[in-house]
């Protein structure tokens, strides 16, 4: 039985041969990671970091969240990172996750909302017979004990910042909570909060009973249709330029403007 992920069924929606080489081939990338997935993980531990702390009641500064966010980039960062957008150098990346880190702090400080998981993983049971199952980790889970009301915060440092109607349709944080309805007892409602820390501005959503029932349908067949492909055909997109298997893509060796 696999045990599916949001990013193994979105890598499929958006190239399924990407999903091929990844997933079933299990190919050896051309690149490890593209800065923008090594800023991504590196401002995501330091806020991890920041919330640990904060649980062992450890009072922190601005200038011990940006220490910490230097010490990893410092310590980690090399050479074989991919770096796609030639305009942009390693220290503009850097200085975006400064940015990140000093709007978040004067924001949500003193960061004492109650939070009880980090980095919390999920499964998620989409079916009765345990056939369909999915697999994540939430970045931030908040239980606010006076309402009952539970939050899963997602973090996102990319340059896009989605409308509320597509936020109000994103499935990832939606079948997060499906699994979070199973796991604790009685629970009021659940809010999907992401941070779009590009924008230092945070976006709300809420599912319904029946809106998380079709969701599960839809995931149901969507596996199910990977599940019966065949072919894996190309789906060159501008995302082609991030993808880490470019050099066993028949796309790529065609010279698609796509590509440049």
């Amino acid at each position: 039985m696999v045990i599916y992920s949001h990013s193994r069924l979105t890598t499929f929606e958006q190239c399924p041969l990407k999903f091929k080489f990844r997933y079933i081939n299990k190919l050896q990338p051309d690149f490890k990671q593209t800065i923008e997935a090594f800023l991504g993980t590196k401002v995501h531990k330091t806020l991890e970091w920041i919330y640990r702390q904060i649980s062992q009641n450890i009072v922190l500064e601005l200038d011990d969240i940006l220490n910490n966010y230097i010490y990893s980039w410092n310590k980690d960062f090399n050479n074989q990172i991919k770096i796609i957008k030639k305009e942009f150098n390693a220290e503009h990346y850097f200085n975006k996750g400064i940015k990140f880190l000093i709007d978040y702090f004067l924001e949500n400080k003193p960061f004492n909302d109650n939070t009880i998981a980090i980095e919390k993983k999920i499964l998620v049971n989409l079916d009765s017979e345990g056939k369909y199952i999915l697999q994540g980790y939430i970045d931030r889970l908040v239980h606010n004990k006076e309402t009952n009301i539970f939050e899963i915060h997602d973090y996102k440092t990319n340059g896009f910042l989605k409308t509320q109607e597509e936020l109000d349709k994103d499935r990832q944080l939606a079948l997060y909570s499906i699994g979070i309805k199973n796991t604790f007892e009685n629970i009021k409602d659940i809010h999907l909060i992401w941070h779009f820390l590009a924008f230092n501005e945070k976006r709300i959503s809420k599912r319904t009973p029946e809106q998380l029932e079709k969701l599960k349908q839809e995931i149901i067949q969507l596996i199910d249709k990977i599940e019966s492909t065949k072919e894996f055909f190309p789906n060159p997109s501008a995302l082609c330029k991030w993808c880490e298997f470019r050099s066993h893509c028949p796309i790529f060796a065609s010279g698609s403007p796509l590509l440049e």
